[in-house]
């Protein structure tokens, strides 16, 4: 029998089972691994499908150059790296692996929250070297994270999934999004600079790409204020990075817990220098139990959409 061919933009680092279960099931091309790029898209012609992850995204040139095209399936929540207009010109649908990853993100924006406010991973170098022992260094002061007010930026899944943790750490909780929920029990500020000037923790847990570029700006971050501490586990675009740099250089912000960066994997060297900053690689879902769901969700998918049931997770097109 043959196999469904599929277009495959890059490997999915870290699979579980999924690049293996991939070769099995579908005549995979894989174009990360072409010498001829051009030469492998005129072989993708007949291709309905597109295989992806947030990271890769897919290029408009590739959209464009599948006149089959029907469906993208990615690895992961984020669409930023990926054209909607284009899509919904070419009537291509979108599937995505939502909820599966809200509780491993959200823990991390608790665990980057938490490192940054009582300086755990200094704490942890300090034993390392000695310095407890030999009685050569202090640890500073932290801040005390329960009864304090937590102000969220993009209060979907995983944002309401932060908010929720935040329950046992008797905190204040407001959020801004475009527009108000009224499903929610949280205070709604109507502008990012409100919601900063009134919070002590800010966690950017929204949506990346043109929309939100820089949104967390300067005067954002500046309102937030020299106690303030930012955690970002949404993309590093969102952020005005530099600002944020020379504001955390400067005392007028207090500290950043951050798993994601503009130009990642490359990290201002400002930034690793600077203690109050906690870093960690882009791994908010990495664990074993949410990256074996999410490849589970992907490759039901592609079983879905080739057994003409449709996608199972299909994002919809006019809502974003």
């Amino acid at each position: 029998m043959t196999k469904p061919r599929v277009l495959q933009i890059g490997s999915i680092a870290g699979a579980i089972q999924a690049n293996a279960a991939l070769r099995e099931n579908y005549d995979v091309i894989a174009l990360w691994e072409a010498q001829d790029r051009q030469a492998c898209l005129e072989a993708a012609k007949d291709v309905e499908v597109i295989i992806t992850t947030a990271r890769y995204g897919c290029p408009s040139d590739v959209i464009l150059a599948l006149p089959s095209l029907k469906a993208i399936c990615s690895w992961g929540v984020g669409y930023d790296l990926i054209d909607l207009e284009l899509l919904k010109q070419r009537n291509v649908q979108l599937s995505t692996t939502p909820d599966v990853l809200n509780d491993c993100v959200a823990d991390e924006a608790w665990a980057l929250l938490m490192a940054s406010a009582r300086h755990i991973v200094q704490g942890d170098q300090m034993v390392r070297a000695n310095d407890w022992e030999n009685g050569t260094r202090t640890l500073p002061l932290g801040t005390r994270v329960a009864g304090k007010k937590l102000g969220i930026l993009g209060l979907g899944r995983i944002g309401q999934a932060i908010a929720k943790r935040s329950h046992g750490f008797d905190m204040e909780v407001r959020y801004h999004n475009r527009n108000p929920r009224n499903d929610v029990p949280y205070e709604y500020s109507k502008t990012l600079l409100e919601l900063a000037q009134w919070a002590d923790f800010l966690v950017i847990a929204s949506v990346g790409g043109e929309e939100t570029r820089g949104i967390v700006s300067r005067e954002v971050l500046r309102a937030l204020g020299p106690k303030g501490i930012v955690v970002n586990i949404a993309r590093g675009s969102v952020i005005d990075e530099q600002g944020m740099i020379e504001l955390l250089q400067s005392g007028e912000l207090g500290g950043a817990g951050l798993d994601v960066f503009e130009h990642e994997p490359r990290v201002p060297d400002a930034l690793k220098q600077m203690p109050q900053v906690v870093l960690m690689p882009h791994v908010a879902s990495a664990t074993y139990e949410t990256r074996q769901d999410m490849e589970t969700l992907l490759l039901e998918n592609l079983r879905a959409y080739f057994a003409g049931e449709g996608l199972v997770t299909p994002l919809s097109l006019n809502n974003v």
